[in-house]
């Protein structure tokens, strides 16, 4: 069991509300620790059934009733926590469950969690491991389907089974090498050498797999983010409207009614896509519209993918470098991929549909069509950055790519130093490998603000 020493006590009992502020139709109040049994004698005059939820009136240190609702009761190690845990579902009204906090906490050796401390508690006391704790922190800001089954799995303990056997494999291999260093013989230690090579190839391309089911991890939690540029009254701002489903940017026939950057979420193969409206691209006098269009080139950057928005009644250029003469300098140089959409085909009578330029595509729309708009969700749903159609990728923290890095570089020097026929070195390459994932699954931290830094990017009651 790991022992963490914080500023606020281990072993009180803490309590904090679990549901998210304001009215609703359930609000959740979670108390964990010794004084949970304690808790429930005092408000709710009774022990519940444990792992039975039970309809119970609520009251207050005075006896007189507050409320009533459905209980939940677990004895440790059986719990969430591994603590005994008591569980509230009372009306989702504020006044009610502040005044059950307030009233809770003034029993001694009570007090509020911290950020992330329910999850922090059944991480040390060994319910969970570091992944499937930071698993619920993606599960809970999941914006896509795919990211919320890409962390499901890894809550599951998906990701964490792959790293624990290649950590049982490292340790082994690391044994035998020192068993071999102790213990060797001319004959045998040939074999061993030819066994090591085959173990740490195996291993090698073990962390290769990982990784690949890792390489979507910031597309999953991010998704991919598209830009809606192009020249005033172009259509940009009602395209925008159209793929977002919502009237979010006010459309009128007045050139640079747009001047800051407006964002919509939408969800596309079951990714999540960050769509912005921008400023129209011209040349003008005007200071706060030139901050507009200054925005707007930041966004094309930031951007994975581009929509120039053309009025085809105007302009009969497909031309990006003539429609667009910055597109050089903010797109091709920055390797953005980019399309021009050709609006108002409405009004320049032109056929709807996509023609697949060698350089990028040219879609031809009318924003005021549904069919239109579908063709462009189609092109967008084609992209290869949206393809996700294999099973089994997870997400991965930025601290797990890394320390996968770590690992997989220890692995390649030891594969390297046995050429040499240097045990001790390749034993030593292999134990900073095992350090690695081990750092990973949350094995042997001795870092306080480590832990902290992680568990305080959770809610409170979490």
């Amino acid at each position: 069991m790991l022992t963490i020493n914080n500023q606020y006590n281990k072993n009180d009992t803490i309590a904090a509300i679990a549901t998210p502020p304001g009215r609703g139709g359930i609000g959740v109040l979670r108390i964990s620790g010794a004084l949970s049994a304690k808790v429930s004698k005092i408000f709710l005059k009774k022990i519940p059934k444990i792992k039975h939820a039970t309809y119970l009136p609520f009251y207050n240190m005075k006896g007189n009733l507050l409320d009533q609702g459905i209980v939940l009761f677990f004895k440790k190690p059986y719990s969430l926590t591994g603590e005994d845990v008591l569980e509230l579902q009372a009306h989702g009204a504020p006044i009610t469950l502040n005044v059950l906090l307030q009233e809770i906490i003034s029993i001694p050796n009570i007090r509020i969690a911290n950020p992330g401390e329910f999850l922090e508690r059944a991480f040390i006391n060994g319910k969970i491991d570091l992944i499937q704790a930071e698993a619920i922190s993606d599960l809970i800001n999941a914006r896509s389907v795919q990211a919320s089954r890409s962390a499901l799995f890894a809550l599951k303990g998906d990701f964490s089974k792959k790293i624990h056997k290649l950590l049982y494999l490292i340790q082994k291999l690391r044994m035998n090498i020192e068993m071999t260093c102790d213990f060797s013989e001319e004959n045998t230690h040939v074999i061993d050498i030819i066994n090591m090579k085959k173990n740490l190839k195996k291993i090698f391309l073990k962390i290769k797999k990982i990784q690949n089911l890792s390489k979507y991890s910031n597309l999953l939690q991010e998704g991919i983010k598209i830009a809606i540029i192009g020249k005033p009254n172009a259509g940009k701002s009602s395209i925008f409207n159209a793929l977002s489903g919502r009237k979010s940017a006010i459309v009128t026939k007045i050139p640079g009614t747009t001047r800051d950057v407006l964002h919509e979420y939408i969800n596309i193969n079951g990714v999540s896509i960050n769509i912005s409206d921008t400023a129209g691209l011209r040349v003008t006098r005007d200071i706060i519209e030139n901050i507009g269009i200054r925005r707007a080139l930041k966004e094309v950057c930031i951007s994975d993918h581009v929509l120039f928005i053309v009025d085809s009644s105007i302009d009969s250029s497909n031309d990006i470098y003539k429609l667009w003469p910055q597109y050089k300098e903010f797109a091709l140089k920055l390797n953005k991929k980019i399309a021009v959409i050709r609006n108002k085909a409405d009004l320049s009578k032109e056929p709807i549909g996509i023609i697949d330029n060698q350089d990028y595509p040219i879609i031809t729309i009318s924003v005021n069509d549904n069919s239109s708009i579908d063709i462009l969700i189609k092109y967008l749903k084609n992209l290869k950055c949206l393809q996700l159609n294999e099973e089994g990728y997870f997400i991965a923290k930025q601290r797990h790519l890394y320390e996968l890095k770590i690992t997989k570089y220890h692995i390649f020097q030891g594969k390297k130093i046995l050429r040499e026929n240097t045990l001790e070195l390749v034993a030593e390459e292999l134990s900073a490998a095992q350090k690695a994932l081990e750092r990973i699954l949350g094995i042997n931290l001795n870092s306080n603000s480590f832990l902290n830094e992680i568990f305080s990017n959770f809610c409170i009651g979490k």
